[in-house]
């Protein structure tokens, strides 16, 4: 690896083990084995790297699930299979991604103190829902609407395998939630 890619790495770790906020550049060097001008060099500050790190570990868990749900699905199952197969899937990915997803949850508890960031991470989170509705739902018609509805499924259902993976939701506990909710909404 590069200078570049050793520091998009480092990054990638010292968010993972410190968080934004607490990122120094120091620290990012320091896992990279590079120079702190390299950050300068290479992206500009370490901002632009926290923020190219946290865009590219997002879209490698995005690429883990659509290479996970290209899989093999039975094309026999009905709707509520595939669904549910598709989520027993991401809730495994929880476990194998755990300290991106940390990261994850840390960054959204530091938003007020990273106004700078603002606007970056509000257009990435507007990116990251379209992209969720053609993982989940390809034929989605407003897929920022129905993004929307999956990353809340998503930030919901994970934060529960965070705290207390033990009594956290399975894919199958997600269905019949889901079908129990639907329910409210029949003969409307």
């Amino acid at each position: 690896m590069g200078n570049r890619e050793d520091l998009l790495a480092g990054a990638k770790q010292c968010l993972i083990e410190k968080g934004y906020r607490r990122t120094s550049a120091r620290d990012i060097a320091t896992a990279a084995g590079t120079s702190l001008a390299a950050i300068g060099y290479h992206f500009g500050g370490k901002d632009n790297l926290l923020n190219l790190a946290l865009v590219e570990s997002a879209k490698e868990w995005g690429e883990e699930m659509e290479r996970a749900l290209a899989a093999s699905l039975d094309p026999g199952m009905s709707a509520v299979e595939r669904f549910e197969e598709t989520w027993r899937r991401v809730i495994e990915s929880f476990s194998t991604q755990r300290g991106m997803w940390l990261a994850q949850f840390r960054l959204l508890a530091e938003l007020r103190e990273l106004p700078d960031q603002g606007e970056f991470l509000v257009t990435a989170l507007r990116e990251g829902r379209r992209e969720l509705a053609g993982i989940f739902q390809p034929s989605a018609g407003d897929r920022r609407v129905v993004g929307s509805v999956y990353h809340a499924l998503l930030l919901g259902v994970m934060a529960q395998w965070l705290i207390d993976p033990s009594d956290a939701l399975s894919s199958a506990d997600l269905v019949a939630g889901l079908r129990t909710v639907s329910g409210l909404f029949e003969g409307d």
